[in-house]
């Protein structure tokens, strides 16, 4: 019998898989129970199966449903924090830059090359050059090659060509260097998958509220499962509280907070054709706060962030009229052709969690983590960047693990490739052959290499046996029928808006933010998860006040207007 096929059940993620997950929550006591379900947690699952500890992970809502699907979709170490002189938090964060590219997940982490324009002759070029050589340098300190080129150094000539759309007089010359990027939400949803693949008991829409205690020590939760309104004890011999912007509001079920407050810094994106700005790279901008990236996404550029404190709903942080003024005013400064409004086909919001005193800045607050066994049974894991999840997953389950019985082996997650990676640039390789083998355009192949890996397979089977799925949805044609139909049979996703928010990224790419590509979906949806036509339509409409609810959100001057309106739209509640 096969060694991993006896500790693991398979590679879907299904209603059938969430089931037998939920069975085994209720009726085992886990070495380990992580409580989130973004970066982090997911992260930190995967970290704590492949050490031979029995898991579970539990996420109030769907899998990156918060801070971990709406990020500037950037693997990097961050160049404004050498200003800041944090070499160690760049370093870390280029090393692991580097694994993802090279090792864990090259079918959905990708090299991206940046312009950055330079308005001074001779300092300028000086400075920003020596802390681009600083970031080339730390990136080979992992032992292994960092997996994209240089900086370069270009001139105003050179400039232009590569970029036609910058205003020549905004800029005297410039840098290019290289990070990644990702799809942040494909990439949780597979981290997921890929620590169910190893064995650990996950499940989406299962919110925790409260906590087992005996005596001081925590033993376990108290669990609701949002889709079938039942409720149930999850037992663990270590609980990690994984929860991000949430992490003060969970730690205040235990009674505790602990030495540190976690708070939300609210970052606004927009998304814009590519024929608006002809560029052959991407674009990093100095603000009188922070950086702004103008970032290749397919037929797409990501235009962003801000940088503000929110304090109100964390679940549907809301972007603002003066958010969306703000990042086109800071943008235009290096057009020819100015962007308006109308240009704008997507917005989303998401919120950093940072570690915080009282009184600091946003844009000054701390990028570190901080992991503190805050009351026995309970880690709390804070703060951090996408980038560096896995070493954050890694030092929470060192903490957990310090506290179990016996010898834990150490973290392996250096090593373990994400479901879909193996073999990738092997497929890749081979993607012409398979494009003719199946009838299908090669740029549609290059689509699901890059989304699924050599997973890809398990699609083109869906397609071999129903051949109506190689259709594409009703505008949003980079996506076809198959991946509404894997989303919810292979990949966790429970409702509309998972698929069309997370699984593709249709709602904010398509100019109508997903509204014909709906119906279609929800039917797609329903057939494999026994949708009535009641649910089906009830899904649509869902869809629907969420995106009329965002339109209108981003039309409100401040972020109380925003999030009242942003609201009005229900959230996904159990039946």
């Amino acid at each position: 019998m096969s060694t991993r096929n006896s500790v693991t059940r398979s590679s879907k993620l299904g209603t059938e898989e969430r089931a037998d997950a939920i069975s085994a929550l209720k009726t085992k006591e886990l070495d380990i129970l992580v409580v989130g379900g973004g970066i982090v947690g997911t992260g930190a699952a995967l970290d704590a199966v492949t050490r031979g500890l029995s898991v579970g992970m539990v996420e109030a809502r769907d899998w990156a449903s918060g801070t971990s699907s709406r990020s500037s979709k950037l693997v990097h170490g961050g160049i404004r924090y050498l200003e800041q002189l944090d070499f160690r938090l760049v370093r870390e964060a280029l090393i692991e830059r580097g694994l993802l590219l090279q090792r864990i997940a090259p079918h959905l982490v990708k090299p991206v090359r940046f312009l950055y324009p330079l308005t001074k002759p001779v300092y300028e070029r000086f400075y920003v050059g020596a802390g681009m050589l600083l970031y080339d340098l730390f990136s080979y300190s992992g032992g292994r090659p960092p997996g994209v080129p240089h900086h370069r150094h270009l001139t105003k000539r050179q400039m232009l060509r590569a970029a036609p759309s910058l205003d020549k007089d905004a800029f005297v010359g410039g840098l290019t260097y290289y990070d990644a990027q990702v799809d942040d939400a494909r990439y949780v949803a597979s981290l997921a998958r890929t620590a169910s693949f190893y064995g650990a008991h996950v499940a989406s829409r299962v919110r925790v509220e409260g906590f087992i205690k005996v005596g001081q020590r925590v033993v376990g939760v108290n669990a609701h499962d949002l889709e079938t309104d039942e409720r149930f004890e999850i037992r663990a011999r270590q609980v990690v509280n994984a929860t991000g912007v949430w992490t003060d509001d969970t730690q205040s079920m235990v009674g505790e907070r602990g030495g540190f407050k976690v708070r939300a810094s609210k970052g606004v994106h927009l998304v814009v054709p590519r024929d608006r700005f002809q560029s052959k790279l991407g674009l990093l901008l100095r603000t009188e706060k922070s950086v702004l990236f103008v970032i290749p996404w397919g037929r797409h550029w990501l235009i962003g962030t801000t940088d503000t404190d929110w304090n109100l709903d964390k679940a549907h942080p809301a972007a603002t009229a003066a958010d969306i003024d703000y990042i086109l005013e800071h943008v235009n400064k290096v057009m020819a052709v100015k962007l308006t409004r109308d240009d704008v086909e997507g917005v989303y919001a998401g919120l950093r969690p940072l570690l915080a005193g009282e009184s600091e800045q946003t844009s000054k607050l701390s990028r570190e983590h901080i992991v503190a066994h805050s009351v026995p049974g309970l880690v709390v894991v804070a703060g951090g960047k996408w980038t560096t999840y896995r070493i954050m997953a890694k030092d929470a389950i060192d903490a957990a693990a310090a506290a179990l019985d016996g010898r834990v082996p150490a973290s392996t997650t250096q090593d373990i490739a994400l479901l879909g990676a193996e073999g990738y640039q092997a497929a890749w390789n081979k993607r012409a052959k398979i494009a003719r083998v199946f009838g299908v355009h090669r740029v549609r192949i290059e689509h699901l290499l890059n989304r699924y890996g050599v997973l890809t397979d398990e699609l083109l089977d869906l397609i071999r046996e129903r051949p109506e799925l190689a259709d594409p949805l009703p505008g949003a044609d980079d996506y076809i029928a198959a991946e509404v139909v894997y989303a919810a049979t292979h990949e966790g996703a429970l409702h509309l808006e998972d698929v069309l928010a997370r699984r593709t990224r249709i709602s904010i790419e398509a100019w109508d933010r997903g509204v014909s590509a709906a119906p279609v979906a929800a039917a797609l949806m329903g057939a494999e998860l026994g949708w009535d036509q009641e649910r089906i339509d009830k899904e649509v409409a869902n869809y629907l006040k969420r995106v009329a609810a965002e339109l209108e959100s981003q039309q409100q001057p401040d972020d109380a207007s925003a999030d009242r309106v942003r609201l009005e739209a229900p959230d996904i509640v159990a039946k």
